[in-house]
């Protein structure tokens, strides 16, 4: 048995396709079907089911990947011990962070964590939550950015900071003579949301019980990709709009004053690095999450747990 056997079949399983495995593992297919019919003969059991497209694991075969996981984490473990010994940070760190959060984050640490950081290669991809968990889980991302708790018995969440809800409202509407709002006051047929497929939509159904309510009186609707187009709605349409915190830190004085923020508790959402539980950069994760809270607007760093709003991840 050998570490190359192991890696080769957790990328079948990733991918449950051999020849798509073997180009993840650069090499040709033969050599990799060579050596798990070798690990295979080995533990005298049958780890996958050539029969089945796509390839899947047997009911043992399942069991023997998982174990194969957590050594294979184990062996990082033993590197990243080795490059501590010599106070170094190397390496590559495949994160996804969804869109959300994206925009603002990312501009806040990426410049100083590479130049801190030269040996870690960072590549980023912007995707929602359920892209995440799913590329977490097929192993094509190291780590996730994103809003928790998640409630997933799998994945381990480094809390990040918590953002308040704030909103955005017309200089006509009845919101903006007053100096906090309450979510039961907010009217849907006023409300300007995102798309669905965001984590921050169904924060945003959830805290003002919108799917209680009726749309009915709506005679026009428009879901938005982004904060910024729900800001300009607002500005040249009326309504409201709800946003993260972070979305509104650079603001200008004019745009500072439409905000309104909730009574207490006042609704935040959560945000955290996430990855498997047997993940193996364990101090590359450190690293970013340090790295990430020292840039954060001090606001920011100040704000408590209040009211933590739940997501659905049925609609993220």
């Amino acid at each position: 048995m050998t570490i190359t056997q192991l890696e080769y079949i957790v990328a079948v399983n990733t991918f449950r396709h051999f020849a798509k495995a073997a180009e993840h593992c650069h090499v040709t297919q033969p050599t990799l079907s060579m050596q798990i019919l070798k690990l295979e003969e080995t533990l005298n059991i049958k780890i996958f089911d050539r029969n089945t497209q796509p390839v899947l694991p047997t009911e043992e075969g399942i069991d023997i990947i998982e174990q194969a996981k957590k050594i294979l984490a184990e062996v990082q473990n033993m590197t990243d011990i080795v490059q501590a010994k010599k106070e170094q940070f190397a390496g590559k760190l495949n994160i996804g962070i969804i869109p959300t959060l994206a925009p603002y984050l990312l501009p806040l640490f990426i410049a100083s964590f590479t130049k801190k950081y030269p040996k870690i290669k960072l590549i980023v991809h912007e995707l929602t939550t359920a892209n995440i968990l799913n590329s977490l889980q097929e192993n094509k991302i190291d780590a996730g950015i994103l809003v928790t708790p998640l409630h997933q018995n799998n994945i381990t969440e480094h809390i990040l900071f918590y953002e308040e809800m704030q909103a955005y409202v017309a200089k006509n509407s009845n919101a903006f003579k007053k100096s906090f709002v309450l979510a039961k006051d907010i009217s849907p047929e006023k409300l300007w949301m995102l798309e669905e497929g965001h984590c921050f939509r169904s924060q945003i159904e959830y805290l003002c019980e919108l799917k209680k309510q009726s749309e009915e009186n709506r005679t026009f609707e428009y879901e938005a990709g982004s904060f910024e187009t729900l800001r300009k709605m607002v500005d040249v349409n009326g309504g409201i709009t709800i946003l993260p915190e972070m979305a509104t830190t650079d603001f200008s004085t004019k745009q500072k004053l439409q905000i309104r923020k909730f009574k207490n508790p006042i609704p935040v959402r959560e945000v955290s690095i996430i990855a498997n539980k047997h993940f193996a950069k364990k101090r590359l994760i450190d690293a970013l999450k340090k790295e990430i809270i020292a840039v954060l607007p001090e606001k920011i760093k100040q704000n408590k747990k209040n009211f933590i709003v739940p997501i659905h991840l049925k609609e993220t």
